[in-house]
């Protein structure tokens, strides 16, 4: 069996969904399960649903909520003039369509709205996309199995940013799977969503159908996961910034993890876990282009030392924190953390002397609760508007002239912050946040352009 999760963009309108299932049809033969997400934009569209709700805005909400619906019909009535065997016999879409948008109307009309309504609302845009690609599949002559993502993935009790419970997730999703096959030639399923314990909504967080498709993937023990989007693989550099970026064929799970959590955008940051787990190959392709091979993630052997790739964050918080009672005191360190695991406040780089610790921040989360707590016991400063870039691949203190390279890219800029990791998987360096692309450009020049480094 392989995994095939699709994205946003992948299954964005009829043209896309078409495109989408000529990959699947390709590929019957290797059982394929496909993890999809909502049509693009329509999450940002739910979420917006929900600020009206808070807001007293019911006016405005339908409105949205009319809006979507619409969307979704339309694909529907696209998707008939494409595949001339589908008929008219769209009744029974249609009425799908319309019944999981009379729930989020409920909610609309003043039905409570708590943590786990909201975790329902949000995930409505894959029961919609899954929905209508399910129904185009078997139209088109595949049988297909529509699968609810409820009965595999069982998550904690956080229903908007949940964390799976691995224990129950192995023997349900494997035995789902093999059921639903049953009679089928493909099954389709939803990314981003799970249930409690209890059987209520949850999710995985912005982002998380790749997540999904990894966790479902070591489960029941895919081939392969492919992760189809609408880039050519896993590049250089982000080649909105920088041009002349390069594809790279192989990634380790450590370097594209690596990248992820530094701000790349082609991968949410946990999908390589479950997959390294179980040696699962990952592939990073291109739907509106298929024939590309794209990037290959695999095991750390199989992939050459070196530097693969630039990733950034482009606002983060820089947060000193000075105190002279730092020298020869035990605890002081595990006194700074536990100020900042007290307010959820999650760190990205760290540096730190004998009497200083300097730490980054993503500029999303409320640091003020954090700055006052350290205050407490130490001189706190904080640098805002400042942006990271880092440098990402496998043994990077073999990869001579790459200090020279970084410096030559930044000599009219000031770096407030050096950080390599221990495992030699990335050099990050913080800069002033207007010059980010700048810095960017010019190490991507020194480095892949220049062949500086050796």
């Amino acid at each position: 069996m392989i995994v095939m999760k699709f994205g946003g963009t992948s299954v964005a309108d009829a043209a896309a969904i078409t495109r989408t299932i000529s990959i699947v049809e390709g590929k019957l033969a290797q059982k394929p399960v496909m993890v999809v997400s909502a049509c693009s934009k329509v999450t940002d569209c739910l979420y917006k649903i929900i600020s009206l709700i808070e807001e007293k805005k019911a006016e405005e909400a339908t409105q949205v909520l009319e809006a979507l619906k619409a969307r979704h019909v339309g694909i529907v009535t696209d998707l008939n003039e494409s595949f001339v065997e589908v008929g008219d016999n769209d009744e029974e879409i249609t009425a799908k369509i319309a019944q999981i948008c009379e729930v989020i109307n409920d909610y609309i009309l003043g039905k409570a709205m708590e943590a786990c309504d909201k975790a329902l609302i949000i995930s409505s845009g894959e029961y919609l996309s899954s929905s209508i690609i399910a129904y185009a599949m078997n139209m088109r002559g595949i049988k297909t199995n529509w699968v609810d993502a409820r009965r595999m993935v069982i998550t904690d009790d956080d229903y908007l940013q949940a964390a799976p419970l691995m224990n129950q997730l192995g023997a349900k999703a494997k035995k789902v799977v093999t059921s639903s096959y049953e009679g089928h030639e493909a099954i389709i399923t939803q990314g981003f969503i799970g249930a409690t314990e209890k059987g209520l909504p949850s999710l995985l967080g912005r982002g998380g159908s790749d997540y999904s498709a990894s966790l479902i993937g070591m489960a029941i023990d895919a081939d392969r996961i492919e992760i189809w989007t609408d880039v050519d693989g896993v590049r250089s550099a982000d080649p909105r910034i920088v041009k002349n970026t390069k594809g790279l064929h192989k990634l380790s799970y450590e370097e594209a993890t690596e990248m992820a959590r530094f701000g790349a955008k082609v991968l949410h940051p946990l999908t390589l876990e479950p997959a390294q787990q179980k040696n699962i190959p990952v592939y990073v392709l291109n739907s509106m282009n298929p024939t590309n091979e794209g990037t290959a993630i695999l095991c750390r052997s199989c992939v050459f030392d070196g530097i693969k790739t630039l990733s950034y964050k482009e606002n983060i918080r820089v947060i000193n924190i000075y105190s002279m009672k730092m020298i020869n005191t035990v605890g002081f360190m595990e006194k700074v953390f536990t100020t900042f695991a007290d307010h959820k406040v999650s760190v990205d780089l760290l540096s730190s002397s004998e009497a200083s610790i300097t730490v980054t921040v993503e500029a999303s989360q409320d640091v003020a609760g954090v700055i006052a707590d350290l205050s407490k016991f130490s001189d706190v400063k904080v640098d805002r508007d400042k942006a990271q870039v880092s440098i990402i691949g496998k043994n990077l203190i073999g990869a001579r002239g790459l200090l020279a390279a970084v410096f030559a890219a930044t000599i009219d800029s000031k770096i407030y912050m050096i950080s390599q990791d221990t495992t030699y998987l990335n050099l990050s360096i913080v800069v002033d946040r207007p010059e980010m692309a700048v810095v960017l450009k010019k190490i991507h020049q020194n480095i892949f352009e220049n062949g500086n480094i050796y």
